[in-house]
């Protein structure tokens, strides 16, 4: 079963402007803008926005049945269109999820130059990346939908018009699928992924530091004081981004370790063990006080975990709890941050003719 709300500043009607861009719109209402609900047959319910292609809401139940929403966000659009906020609350990011060294790569011989929007380095697609866009509604049917958006040549400065299609799918079995869809007329790096931000004790819980963390890899890229990958990979065994086995989040983030002090915890990429290409499962997070348990499947080669180090207390939520720092994490599954200036990473480089196409599957259950 599918619903959907208008939400916005409470003008009549629900007028889409297709592939619009938040700094044309911020002198106007967001009439366009609305919300939608995915329910199954056990109660889960989804909410996404089409602002951002965000996620707003993921309700599911603890080990005795009671529901709670498991991800961050605002009751309203107004929150996410905040310029304060550049949290990325449940966007949909890109063109390139996380960094790009310097904001600048070189494709067929080209220079490109993007926004240098995370101190030195480009970070989530730019100023104005696909989160912070209204996407057009393609389809909302049954417990799926589609949305769609142009991205243009020269957009955030990249090159190509990227067309990105991505669908929502609820199951009956607690699974949320997304699949993400994009061709070009012009070779551009494309890495799209999901910024959700879970605290499976509910939102607005104190900490994630006693959620037990399991990410299937070996290894790990690790980074610079700027959070950009040094273009190797290190082994995990042995050290603190050792999750093959499930532990505490909170049992070895504040070692003595370099890579950590420069993410001011964890902010980094997971090289997965793949054995295939196909969906795998790539991490699982158990809250043992509420039994809720997700697992993140994916096509993708990496996982970015990231452990809420920057949020402060400043951005106030849907339940008016503050979003103290660490009271929520990332799993965002992904190709490798700074893949362009990467040559030994998988390319994350789409030519014409050429189809992205990649599935992530966020399934939900308690024990």
């Amino acid at each position: 079963m599918m619903k959907f709300v208008c939400v916005g500043l409470g003008l009549a009607g629900c007028l889409f402007f297709s592939g619009c861009r938040t700094a044309e719109l911020e002198s106007r209402p967001f009439s366009s803008v609305r919300e939608y609900a995915l329910t199954n047959g056990n109660g889960m319910t989804v909410r996404i926005t089409n602002y951002g292609a965000r996620i707003t809401s993921i309700q599911v139940p603890d080990r005795l049945g009671v529901f709670d929403d498991v991800v961050l966000g605002y009751d309203s659009v107004e929150g996410y269109i905040n310029a304060v906020d550049r949290a990325y609350l449940g966007g949909l990011v890109g063109r390139y999820g996380n960094r790009i060294a310097r904001g600048r790569f070189s494709l067929d011989g080209k220079d490109y130059v993007l926004a240098a929007n995370n101190n030195k380095n480009h970070l989530h697609g730019g100023n104005l990346g696909f989160d912070k866009v209204i996407w057009t509604v393609d389809s909302a049917e049954g417990n799926s939908l589609q949305l769609s958006y142009l991205s243009f040549d020269g957009e955030e400065g990249y090159p190509g018009n990227l067309s990105v299609q991505v669908t929502y799918t609820l199951t009956e079995d607690n699974e949320l699928k997304i699949e993400y869809d994009a061709v070009t007329d012009q070779a551009t790096p494309v890495n799209l992924t999901n910024h959700s931000y879970f605290n499976l004790a509910g939102e607005g819980a104190p900490t994630i530091l006693n959620h037990e963390l399991m990410i299937a890899a070996d290894a790990v890229t690790p980074v610079d004081d700027g959070l950009i990958p040094k273009g190797e990979l290190s082994s995990v065994d042995g050290t603190s981004f050792d999750f093959r086995t499930p532990k505490k989040i909170g049992r070895d983030i504040g070692a003595d370790n370099e890579q950590l002090r420069f993410g001011l915890g964890y902010d980094h990429n997971w090289v997965l063990s793949k054995k295939d290409v196909g969906l795998t499962l790539a991490a699982s997070l158990y809250d043992p006080d509420s039994g809720r348990l997700l697992e993140i499947f994916t096509e993708e080669p990496g996982i970015q975990f990231y452990s809420g180090n920057f949020l402060d207390g400043r951005l106030i939520g849907k339940s008016g709890k503050p979003y103290a720092y660490r009271s929520a994490l990332c799993l965002e599954p992904q190709h490798f941050p700074d893949s362009p200036n990467q040559p030994d990473f998988p390319s994350t480089i789409l030519y014409p003719g050429d189809r992205y196409h990649t599935v992530s599957v966020y399934k939900f259950s308690a024990k």
